[in-house]
Order: structure tokens, then sequence, then C-alpha cells
């Protein structure tokens, strides 16, 4: 007597098989050496903080006396 397979034994097996495991490509991307944009913006900002520090230091110490480097 031939046996006969149940209706979905066969499609688990299948539906397994045909599956692709994912692979994700990967691109290495090397950081450029020296300065870059953010650090740049963190300079100037820097250095006009320190300048309109320094120049309103000078206008007190000018027009008022009582600037803390200029007197």
């Amino acid at each position: 007597m031939a046996r006969r397979k149940a209706a979905g034994a066969g499609r688990k097996r299948e539906a397994k098989s045909k599956k692709k495991p994912a692979v994700a490509e990967v691109e290495v991307i090397e950081e450029q050496k020296g300065l870059g944009i953010d650090d740049g913006v963190v300079i100037l900002t820097t250095i006009l903080f320190l300048v309109a520090f320094v120049l309103t230091d000078f206008k007190l110490g000018s027009e008022y006396q009582q600037g803390l480097f200029f007197k």
C-alpha cells in the first residue's frame, strides 16, 4: 500500500529551503584626516565669543572706566 503525505508536511520544508539568508552589504568609509566642518564651527564660534567679550570690555573701560582689562 502506498502512503500519502499530509497536505502541509512538504510545504514547511520547501519554505525553509527557498529562503535565502539576508546579506547586508557594508561599505567601509574612512574618515578624512584634518578638521571637519563641525570642528570649524566650534573654533569660529569660540573666536567670535572671545572677540565680543574683549570689545565689550574695551567699551566699558574706555567710556565708563569699569572694564576688567581696559580702564
